[in-house]
Formats: C-alpha cells, structure tokens, sequence
C-alpha cells in the first residue's frame, strides 16, 4: 500500500475535486443554485482545497495531469510515477462524473423533458456542459466567436497561472504548509471568473476528459464533444498540458537565475505586506 497510496490518493483526490465541481455546475444548471459565476467559482475552490487536503497525507496531490507533468519538468522523477498520476487522475475523473450522473440522473430527465431537450441533438448541450466545457456556445456571448486559438490560449494562460502560482505557494519558506490547499483553492476560484466566461475553465484534461466520456456513454453522444475539428483536444488537453510546462520551465529559469534571493525576498515581502 505505502509503494500505491500515492496513486490512490490521486484518484481520490481527482474524485473529490470533479465530483464537487461538475456537481456545483449541475446544480447551477438544473436548478439555478447558485446562479452566479462567483457562486460557482466558490464553490470550485472550496472543492479544491478538500482534494488537497485529502489526498496530501498519502502522496503529492497533483489531482491534475497538467499540474504533474509541471512536477516533472521542474524535477524529473520517473516516469512510472508520471504516468501513474495521471492515470489515476483520469480514472477518479471518470468515477466522479459517473456519480455526478447518477445523483442528477432523474433532474436531467426532468429538465430534458421541460425544456424539450433531446439528449444527443445540438441543443442538448445545454446538460452536456455539466461534464465537459464548451468555448463555442455561449448565449451570445463573448465566447460565440472565440476561435480554437483563442479558446486553447485562455486555457493555456490559466494553467500556467495556477501552476506558477503553486510553485510559488510551495516554496515560500515562511508560509506554514496547512495554508496552501486554500491558497491553491482561491488561486482557482480566481482563475474561473476570468477564464469561464470563454471556455468554462478546464485547466485539467483529466477534469474535462473523464466526466466529457461520462456524457459520450450516457447518451449525448457526439454533443459532448466540441463540433470543431481538433477543438477538444487543443483546447481541453493539450493548452492546459502547454501551460504547465511553461510554467515549470519559467519557474526553473527564475530559480537559477535567482537561487535562493529570489524566493527569499517574495517570501519577505509577503510576509511582511500590511
């Protein structure tokens, strides 16, 4: 168990953190609770901080193939330990959007049938966006004419965002351990009011792959799945992989190229900020 818990604790974490995410757009979706980005941003971070805490005590808490493979550029460690990670997050993904279906499986029957939804058509996106993110239909809004590029570069700079800023709260040396998980959590919640309004902020391939297959099998078919050649993929899993190893990349160059006065003197500085 010791040479496993590792993995283990990746899928539940990953568990803990899509399941409470995809569940919050669910509710907002079906029910209107809560009926605000903000809302839902909350409750996003708030999700994230109890992954943390969850699945720290027994390995590193990635909970995001992004976030691992940042790990690793930053500090190669073995591969089977990469691919571990991720898979594991992938299939704690994959478990949480099965859950999340069936908790609301009668309430998106119900709503299906108000609103005259037939799952698989176009305008079944409308609950399909419960599992996986969209960046091309957004009511009119800003996103209706957001390209591929443009979706795949909000996507790039959130994650590269959240990792810098995990780096960050990592290797502050006066900033005491147990206030990192809800650093982290704010730092997403922060992330999803900017980055939602155009793609709804995946900023984890495992977040939006395994809850999007959910939906694929579950009867949307074709409509969980953006319509726009190579859309799914160059937004949802390979921007957010992109920002990651930039991120671990820059970060490692601001390391060597302030060893130790860097992080010394922003630790100071936060510290001491009135």
């Amino acid at each position: 168990m010791r040479q496993t818990g590792p993995f283990w604790s990746e899928l539940l974490g990953t568990f803990i953190l899509v399941f409470i995410g995809c569940g919050v757009v669910a509710t907002s979706v079906l029910f209107g609770i809560p009926n605000s980005l903000l809302g839902i941003a909350t409750v996003w971070g708030g999700g994230v901080t109890l992954a943390i805490f969850a699945a720290k005590p027994f390995g590193p808490a990635h909970l995001n193939p992004a976030v691992s493979v940042a790990m690793w550029v930053k500090e190669p460690y073995a591969l089977r330990s990469f691919f571990g990670y991720v898979f594991f997050q992938f299939i704690g993904a994959l478990l949480a959007g099965m859950a999340v279906y069936g908790l609301f499986r009668y309430a998106l029957l119900d709503f299906e049938h108000k609103h005259e939804i037939v799952r698989g058509s176009a305008a079944s996106v409308q609950t399909s966006k419960i599992f996986g993110e969209f960046y091309h239909q957004f009511d009119g809004g800003p996103a209706a004419q957001l390209s591929t590029f443009g979706a795949g570069f909000a996507e790039f700079i959130g994650t590269f965002l959240l990792v810098m800023s995990i780096f960050f709260l990592i290797h502050l040396k006066n900033l005491k351990p147990i206030f990192i998980p809800p650093l982290i959590g704010l730092t997403v919640a922060i992330l999803i009011v900017f980055i939602a309004p155009y793609t709804q902020a995946g900023l984890n391939p495992a977040r939006d792959f395994g809850p999007r297959l959910v939906a694929s099998f579950m009867g949307w078919g074709e409509a969980s799945f953006p319509p726009v050649r190579g859309g799914f993929f160059t937004v949802y899993i390979l921007s957010p992989l992109l920002g990651g190893i930039v991120g671990a990349i820059i970060f490692r160059y601001l390391k060597f190229k302030f060893p130790n006065n860097f992080l010394v003197y922003l630790s100071y500085k936060l510290s001491n900020a009135r």
